[in-house]
C-alpha cells in the first residue's frame, strides 16, 4: 500500500536513462526532468507528489566519485523529513559503488533511498527505464499497514529485481537484467504484483535519527591476483605513497599463491599499518581463510576476511572507515563485522 499523503523526490544524477534522441541529429541528449510526466505521462497515475531535482549539469556515471556521494547524502539529508522515499537516477556503470557508499553514509536511515537507471534512454520505444522508473516511485512510497516503510534501506531496482545496494554488482553491458545480487537474496520480486520479501529485509524502527556522514578517505587500491603475477607489481602497489588499505581479490574462497615473496611483502605492509581486505573474485561464495593453507598463511600475515563482500561494498566501507579516522586494528575488526547489511559474517 502507498502512504497517505506521501511524497518521493527523484533526484537525477545523470545517466543512459535521462537521454532522449535529437530528432534532427539523432545524438543523445539529456532532457530536463520537468518535462518528465510529458515522457511518462503513467506518473500521473500516481495519487501522491513526486517532486525533482536535477544535477546541473547531469554526471556520466563513470566521473561519480566521493564529491557526489556527500552531494546525494546532503540532499537527501536536507529534505530527509519532507518525503517518504527518495528515488535516485544514476548511470549504471558505478552504481554498485554509489549504493554501497550510501548504504554506509547514511546511518540510521529508515526510508527508502532506490537507485535506478536503464540500458537504454528513456526517449527510446524499448526502453527499460519507463518500468524501472515506475517501479522504483512506487517502493519508494510503498508502506505496512502501520504506515512503516517497507523497504528501508538503500536499494537498487532493476529489471524486475529491488537488491540491497550494498550487495550487488553489475553483471552485464549488454542485457536489461544488468545487476545482480549473487550473496544475498532480492527484497522484492516485480511482476504482475511487487513481492516484498520482509525477512529479508531491514525493518523499520521509528527509533532510528538519520546521521548522516561525508568523512572518506580514498587512499585504497585494489590488487587483483592472476597467474603469474610479479614480484614487482605486486611490491609497488603495496608500497605506494600514502596507501592506507588494499582490497585483496583471491582465488576461490580465499586462496592466494605461497610464495614466500607474496606472504612476506603482505606481512610487511600490514604492519606498517595497511589494512589489507581478502574478498574472493567469485561473483557467489565468501572468504573462508581457515579452509585451506593458502588462505591461512593470508590470515597469518595479518590480512582480514571480506567474507562475502563484494568489491564495490569492500572498497566504500574503507573509504568510510578511514574517513572516519579509525586505527587499523579497529578498521580491521570493522571490516569483518556488518554494518549495513553488506556481509554475512560467521556467528
Amino acid at each position: 500500500m502507498t502512504a497517505l499523503n506521501a511524497s518521493v523526490l527523484l533526484i537525477y544524477t545523470g545517466g543512459t536513462i535521462g537521454m532522449i534522441e535529437n530528432a534532427e541529429t539523432g545524438a543523445l541528449e539529456s532532457f530536463n526532468f520537468e518535462q518528465l510526466q510529458k515522457h511518462i505521462p503513467e506518473l500521473q497515475r500516481f495519487d501522491f507528489t513526486i517532486d525533482s531535482l536535477q544535477f546541473d549539469p547531469p554526471m556520466d556515471s563513470s566521473d561519480m566519485e566521493p564529491g557526489t556521494w556527500r552531494k546525494l547524502v546532503r540532499i537527501i539529508a536536507d529534505n530527509y523529513n519532507l518525503y517518504h522515499g527518495f528515488v535516485i537516477l544514476h548511470g549504471t556503470d558505478t552504481m554498485a559503488y554509489t549504493a554501497s557508499a550510501l548504504s554506509f553514509m547514511l546511518e540510521g536511515l529508515n526510508k527508502p533511498v532506490i537507485l535506478t537507471g536503464s540500458q537504454l534512454p528513456i526517449g527510446v520505444l524499448r526502453t527499460d527505464g519507463k518500468e524501472n522508473l515506475i517501479t522504483s516511485i512506487e517502493i519508494a512510497a510503498a508502506v505496512d499497514t502501520n504506515g512503516d516503510a517497507l523497504v528501508p534501506e538503500v536499494c537498487i531496482f532493476f529489471e524486475n529485481h529491488l537488491m540491497r545496494g550494498n550487495r550487488t554488482t553489475k553483471l552485464n553491458a549488454e542485457n536489461f537484467n544488468a545487476f545482480r545480487s549473487f550473496n544475498y537474496p532480492a527484497l522484492a520480486e516485480v511482476g504482475i504484483h511487487i513481492k516484498y520479501n520482509p525477512s529479508v529485509t531491514r525493518a523499520a524502527d521509528n527509533s532510528r535519527v538519520l546521521k548522516p556522514h561525508y568523512l572518506l578517505d580514498t587512499n585504497i587500491a585494489v590488487l587483483k591476483l592472476f597467474p603469474g603475477i610479479h614480484e614487482n607489481v605486486v611490491a609497488a602497489m603495496l608500497t605506494i605513497e600514502g596507501l592506507r588499505a588494499v582490497v585483496l581479490e583471491t582465488y576461490g574462497s580465499g586462496n592466494a599463491p605461497r610464495k614466500n615473496w607474496f606472504i612476506r611483502l603482505l606481512r610487511e605492509a600490514s604492519e606498517r599499518g595497511i589494512v589489507i581486505v581478502n574478498i574472493t573474485q567469485c561473483k557467489a561464495g565468501m572468504v573462508e581463510m581457515e579452509r585451506y593453507e593458502t588462505g591461512y598463511q593470508l590470515l597469518q600475515a595479518g590480512v582480514v576476511s571480506g567474507y562475502d563482500s563484494t568489491t564495490e561494498s569492500a572498497v566504500t566501507k574503507l573509504m568510510f572507515l578511514l574517513g572516519h579516522g579509525y586505527d587499523c586494528e579497529e578498521i580491521r575488526r570493522r571490516m569483518s563485522h556488518p554494518m549495513a547489511g553488506e556481509i554475512t559474517a560467521p556467528e
